[in-house]
């Protein structure tokens, strides 16, 4: 548990995540790329270049041999927190302010490793005092320093891919708690069913969302487009489903048919 009182800061990790979501969209676009042609594209060394790629790789998002990073194939690119947090940012950020009407002062809040719920972390200190309960490292260093936030950060095993710690541990502890609010968001909806691709992120999402007493999804509209293998969670169950102002009217009808309690975000006028 940590509580500090300090302003917060711009996070190195956030400026290295955009270097490196920039790093694989160009090796996806290009198929291949040599190290050094990432270095002067992006101007900057070839040691750099090499860690960026050794944690790119780790996340499953490019792999690296001889000297040329290689784009990958497998479904665990769209999963990883690299590739996602530069996807519907204008999306996201109004979904963010949406939720935002949802969190008071004095709560205690369960943020996901989603990064649509990312976007509600610069809105929290107009809500504070707020307890914030999370598994995702990102969002520990983003917090870390903001007056009147009192975290906890969830224990487990360490997955780089979305920088979290999910497993047996993590779901334990989330079972001792009870928190206010739940903010979570998916990979995929099927059949108006939360999907996502991994177990281990549904079993977390899924102690999360029994340990809250009030349950918020953030759904931009391209979630209608996928699949995912695993089923996590009706949206019906969800208190309030939250979805972006471009989402497909047909969607919205048939979830509001369905009982779903659905709000569509709003871009705010200047982002427009």
């Amino acid at each position: 548990m940590t509580t500090s009182s300090s302003p917060a800061v711009p996070s190195r990790t956030g400026r290295q995540q955009s270097r490196q979501l920039a790093i694989s969209e160009a090796v996806m676009a290009a198929g291949s790329m040599r190290i050094e042609q990432i270095a002067e594209r992006f101007d900057i060394s070839v040691m750099t270049v090499h860690r960026d790629l050794d944690e790119l790789e780790d996340r499953g998002l490019l792999r690296k041999s001889r000297g040329v990073a290689t784009a990958s194939s497998t479904a665990l690119v769209e999963s990883s927190d690299v590739y996602r947090v530069g996807r519907q940012q204008a999306e996201k950020e109004a979904m963010a302010l949406a939720a935002m009407e949802f969190v008071e002062p004095g709560q205690a809040i369960i943020l996901d490793d989603s990064t649509s719920t990312m976007h509600l972390l610069p809105h929290l200190h107009t809500k504070t005092p707020l307890t914030v309960i999370t598994n995702t490292l990102t969002i520990m260093n983003e917090l870390r320093g903001m007056r009147g936030i009192e975290m906890i950060g969830l224990g487990g095993e360490f997955y780089n891919w979305c920088s979290a710690f999910m497993g047996r541990i993590t779901v334990r502890e989330i079972a001792e708690m009870r928190a206010d609010l739940f903010v979570m968001s998916t990979s995929a909806i099927v059949d108006d069913i939360c999907f996502h691709q991994t177990l281990e992120t549904v079993d977390v999402k899924r102690a999360m969302f029994e340990s809250a007493s009030k349950r918020v999804l953030l759904a931009d509209r391209t979630k209608f487009d996928k699949r995912a293998l695993h089923a996590m969670l009706p949206l019906a169950d969800f208190d309030v489903v939250v979805v972006d102002a471009a989402t497909e009217r047909r969607h919205i009808e048939r979830m509001q048919d369905a009982g779903v309690n659905v709000h569509i975000a709003r871009r705010p006028a200047a982002a427009r």
